[in-house]
C-alpha cells in the first residue's frame, strides 16, 4: 500500500531557505547523510550493551557508492532502521520543529534557532536536497515484526510512502543527483569530501571497497594509553610535510562542557608569516572546519593539532561562535591549558625550556599581547636574553640591572639592541661602561617592549643606538667640555655645513675621549613608531611610516678630530667633518650608493696625501 502526503511545513518550499541560510557548502551533505548513518549504528550498538537489541549486530559499517551511469549516490548502514511511521515522524515533520516558526527563525538567522534545531537528524538529512533531484530511503528497523519502508521526494513539499521487500536491518540513503551537480558523481570527488570530513568516524565508512577513516583517533583515548611515539606520528598524519613539533597538550575534559583534542606547538621562529587554519575542529569526531578563530584564542592560532566538542554544533557559524556561551568557556580553558603546561615545563626543565625558547617565544609573547589572562600566568616565565646568550625572566633581569641602570630619576633603563651586528659599536659602547644590553630583535618586539613599559614599574627601554651612551642612562654626574661656547657654535655650523642634510640634527656633546668622534643615533620615540607601524600597528601608526626619518648627529667636543677639524682651514675642515660623518654612517649601515663611493675615494686621498 502508498501513502502520499505533504511534509508539515507551512511554506512552498522549504529547500532553498536551508541551502541559503543553513549550508554555505554544498559538499556538506555527505557529512551529514554519513554522520546521520554513524548515529544510527552507534545508536544500535548502544541498545545491544543495555540488553534492549538482542539481536546479532553483525558487521557494523557505513558504507557509500556511487553509480555514474545511474547518477546516484547511496550511503548505506546497518544501524536502527526506521519504521514507516519513524519516518513521517522524524523525516516529513523536519526534526519536530513547528516548520513555519523555523523558516522563520532561520530567514533572520537565529543563532539560538540553530543551536536548538541542529543535531535533529531531519535537518542534516535534507542537505541532501542540495545536490539531489529526488532522494530515496529504504529503511528496515532493527525492531521486530516491522515492514521494510521505502520513502521518495523530489525536493518538494510532496513525498510518497510504501512499504518494501527489505530485508536486511538498516537504512540506504539513495540520492539521484541533479544536473548541475555532476562534480559529486566523480568517485575522486566523493573520496576527497569522505577523507576530508570522516576521517576520524568512530564506525568505520567504506567507499570503494576500502576504509576510509580511523575509528579511533589518538585524542579520544586516555592520554596514559599514548607514547610519545604515538603523538608525533599522529602529528606527521595530520601535517606530512611538516618538521616533528616541540611538545603537545593532551585536552580532555567533561565538566561544565565537554571536550577533547591535542594541541601541538609546531617550530615557528620568528616569522609572523605562519600558516593559520592548522587546528581542526570535530564533533563528535565528525570534521566541521578549520576556521577555529572563535574557539581558539587568536594567539594561539599558530598552534596545530584537533579539538573534537560535541557542544558545538555541524553547521557551525562564525555568529555561532561568537555569541555561543559554551565556546567562550572553550576558549579560555584552553589558553589555561597551555599557559599551565608552558609553566610546567618553565619548572621542569628551564634548560630545555630555554633551548626551545627561539621557537615558544613568539607564542608567549603574542599570548602577553593579545590576553591580560595570560600576560598574568605568562609574566613568570618569559625569558629576555642578553647579547651574551644569557637568560633571565622580567624579576631577574630587573634585579640584575637596577643597581647599575637606575638613571637619575630612579627609572631603570634597560638597553637593547635590535641587530648586534649592525649595532656593534652601540652595544660595545654600553658594554664597556659595565651596562647590559638585551636582544630583542623579533618581529613582536616593539610592542611587547611598550607593554613591558606599561606593567613594570619605573622600568623604561631604549635601543642602544638611540643616543650617546651618556644620555641612554642619564647620570648626576655630567662630563666637561674642553671646548668653549664659542668654538662649539663653530663646529656645529662646520658639521651642519659638510653635511648639508636637514634630516640630520648635528649638536656637539661632551662625551669620553675614547668614545667615536661623531655618533648617529635615531630618537627612540620616533624610531620606536616606525618600527610599531612597520610591524602591523594600525590606526595613528600610520602617520609615522609616512614620515621622513630624522637622525641626531652627536659631535664628540673631546675628541681629537674635534680639535683638528676646528683648526684647518675651511675646506680641510670640510673634508674632515664629511670625512668623520661618513664613518657614522658606516658604523650604522647608512652609508650607500654615491656617498659611499665619494667616501672611499676621499679616503684614499688622504691616504696618499
Amino acid at each position: 500500500m502508498q501513502e502520499k502526503g505533504s511534509i508539515s511545513i507551512h511554506t512552498e518550499n522549504i529547500f532553498p531557505i536551508i541551502k541559503k541560510f543553513l549550508y554555505s557548502d554544498h559538499e556538506i551533505f555527505l557529512r551529514e547523510l554519513v554522520s546521520n548513518a554513524v548515529d544510527a549504528t552507534q545508536k544500535l550498538k548502544s541498545l545491544g550493551q543495555l540488553g534492549e537489541f538482542k539481536g546479532e549486530l553483525g558487521e557494523l559499517k557505513v558504507k557509500v557508492s556511487v553509480d555514474k551511469e545511474a547518477r546516484t549516490i547511496t550511503i548505506s548502514d546497518r544501524g536502527l532502521g526506521m519504521t514507516a511511521e519513524e519516518i513521517k515522524k522524524y523525516i516529513n515533520q523536519i526534526a519536530f520543529s513547528g516548520a513555519t516558526e523555523f523558516v522563520e527563525q532561520y530567514k533572520e538567522k537565529d543563532t539560538a534557532a540553530k543551536d536548538q534545531i541542529i543535531g535533529q537528524f531531519g535537518l542534516g538529512f535534507y542537505s541532501a536536497f542540495m545536490v539531489a533531484d529526488n532522494v530515496e530511503i529504504f529503511s528496515k528497523s532493527y525492531k521486530d515484526d516491522t515492514e521494510g519502508a521505502h520513502w521518495t521526494c523530489d525536493g518538494s513539499t510532496e513525498f510518497s510512502l510504501e512499504t518494501t521487500d527489505k530485508t536486511d536491518r538498516g537504512t540506504d540513503v539513495v540520492l539521484h543527483v541533479a544536473a548541475d551537480s555532476d562534480e559529486f558523481l566523480e568517485a575522486a570527488r566523493l573520496r576527497t569530501i569522505l577523507t576530508k570530513y570522516c576521517k576520524f568516524l568512530p564506525i568505520e565508512i567504506e567507499f570503494e571497497g576500502e576504509a576510509i577513516n580511523q575509528t579511533q583517533p589518538i585524542w579520544a583515548k586516555q592520554p596514559s594509553e599514548l607514547t610519545d611515539e604515538d603523538y608525533t606520528k599522529f602529528y606527521q598524519e595530520l601535517y606530512p610535510f611538516s618538521e616533528p613539533p616541540l611538545f603537545w597538550i593532551h585536552l580532555n575534559v567533561d565538566y561544565p562542557f565537554n571536550l577533547t583534542g591535542i594541541l601541538y606547538f609546531p617550530k615557528v621562529k620568528d616569522e609572523l608569516q605562519f600558516s593559520r587554519n592548522k587546528i581542526q575542529l570535530y564533533s563528535r569526531q565528525v570534521f566541521i572546519t578549520d576556521e577555529v578563530k572563535d574557539v581558539v584564542p587568536e594567539f594561539l592560532m599558530l598552534l596545530h593539532g584537533v579539538i573534537d566538542s560535541p557542544d558545538i554544533p555541524l553547521n557551525v557559524s562564525r555568529s555561532f561562535l561568537q555569541a555561543d556561551a559554551a565556546v567562550k568557556k572553550i576558549n579560555t580553558y584552553i589558553t589555561k591549558k597551555v599557559a599551565d603546561k608552558l609553566a610546567e615545563l618553565y619548572r621542569k626543565d628551564r634548560t630545555g625550556f630555554e633551548e626551545k625558547w627561539s621557537d615558544i617565544g613568539l607564542f608567549v609573547k603574542y599570548g602577553m599581547l593579545s590576553d591580560d589572562k595570560f600576560y598574568e600566568k605568562a609574566k613568570d616565565f618569559v625569558l629576555l636574553q642578553n647579547t651574551a646568550g644569557k637568560f633571565f625572566t622580567l624579576s631577574e633581569y630587573q634585579e640584575f640591572v637596577q643597581a647599575n641602570q637606575k638613571d637619575k630619576n630612579e627609572q631603570t633603563v634597560v638597553l637593547y639592541t635590535t641587530d648586534p651586528e649592525t649595532q656593534h659599536s652601540f652595544v660595545q659602547a654600553a658594554l664597556d661602561r659595565g651596562y647590559d644590553v638585551l636582544k630583542l630583535d623579533t618581529v613582536l618586539d616593539s610592542h611587547f617592549i611598550g607593554q613591558l613599559e606599561q606593567k613594570l614599574e619605573k622600568v623604561t627601554f631604549k635601543r642602544v643606538d638611540a643616543d650617546t651612551i651618556g644620555k641612554l642612562i642619564e647620570k648626576d654626574e655630567a662630563t666637561e667640555s674642553v671646548l668653549s661656547d664659542d668654538d662649539k657654535t663653530k663646529l656645529q655650523q662646520l658639521f651642519t655645513t659638510a653635511i648639508s642634510n636637514p634630516q640630520m640634527n648635528v649638536q656637539v656633546e661632551a662625551l669620553s675621549p675614547q668614545d667615536a668622534p661623531v655618533i648617529i643615533t635615531v630618537p627612540e620615540f620616533m624610531r620606536r613608531m616606525k618600527d610599531m607601524q612597520r610591524a602591523g600597528g594600525g590606526g595613528g601608526m600610520q602617520m609615522f611610516g609616512s614620515l621622513p626619518d630624522t637622525y641626531t648627529v652627536s659631535v664628540n667636543a673631546n675628541h681629537p678630530v674635534a680639535q683638528r677639524v676646528l683648526s684647518t682651514d675651511d675646506e680641510a675642515s670640510q673634508k674632515l667633518a664629511r670625512q668623520a660623518f661618513d664613518l657614522a654612517l658606516l658604523a650604522q649601515g647608512l652609508l650607500k650608493g654615491e656617498a659611499l663611493t665619494a667616501f672611499v675615494k676621499r679616503s684614499a686621498d688622504l691616504l696618499t696625501a
